[in-house]
């Protein structure tokens, strides 16, 4: 992706979060110089990859293959591999009309994804094999604002401004707007998108970015190069 491109999407997302009466936190208005001068004290929020995220997933078709992720809060693996401490992480996220987010699952990560508004929230699901395995004939169990519900292999679930669904490890889905955009939340245990994300089809997480301009302001990805 160009990097021109990633930083129209910043501002064009940020309009929507703030359209939803959401507000980011301070470190996301940093420039790439004042991220830079104030490393040390964000070490945490380097270390645990907070902040903006946006993706193609490698493709080249961020229209059609690609999502948008600001992750607000995030504890550590080693928190959640000892069972104590920050083992959660909060996200928001926005799906364009019919913008395909891939079908993947965790092997750590459990996680509430909650429509927070805008249009209709498409979740396609199916399950896993005795070996974790995608299985396009298995089904699961889901939770539906808390409310136990089965899945067929293939369903596709529907969820509302409001409306969200909690998934499990091993439960493979995939996931669009239908008839507009939608803002998401997204609530889970401990996210690591370096290793915890297992795609069905074999395809990057992070969009490879062609320098055409500054960055606006810097992705997670983008970390390790900028600030050590």
């Amino acid at each position: 992706m160009k990097r021109s491109r990633i930083n129209e999407i910043m501002s064009a997302a940020g309009d929507m979060i703030h359209e939803f009466g959401f507000t980011l936190p301070p470190f996301a208005y940093w420039t790439p110089e004042e991220f830079k001068a104030r490393k040390d004290d964000a070490r945490h929020v380097i270390d645990a990859r907070c902040g903006w995220d946006i993706t193609d997933y490698g493709a080249g078709r961020y229209d059609e293959l690609g999502l948008f992720l600001f992750t607000l809060r995030n504890g550590l693996l080693a928190d959640l591999q000892r069972g104590g401490g920050m083992c959660y992480a909060e996200k928001l996220l926005i799906s364009r009309q019919d913008q395909l987010s891939p079908m993947h699952t965790h092997a750590l990560k459990a996680e509430d994804i909650i429509n927070r508004g805008g249009a209709t929230l498409v979740v396609e699901l199916f399950g896993s094999d005795d070996n974790g395995n995608f299985a396009e004939d298995k089904g699961g169990t889901v939770w539906l604002d808390g409310i136990r519900h089965e899945y067929r292999p293939g369903e596709k679930l529907c969820l509302a401004p409001g409306e969200s669904v909690t998934l499990r490890p091993g439960d493979w889905h995939a996931f669009w707007g239908e008839g507009g955009d939608v803002l998401i939340g997204e609530v889970s245990t401990v996210n690591d998108d370096e290793t915890d994300n297992i795609f069905r089809e074999p395809i990057g997480r992070f969009a490879n970015v062609e320098e055409d301009e500054a960055p606006k302001h810097l992705l997670v990805s983008d970390y390790r190069s900028w600030l050590g």
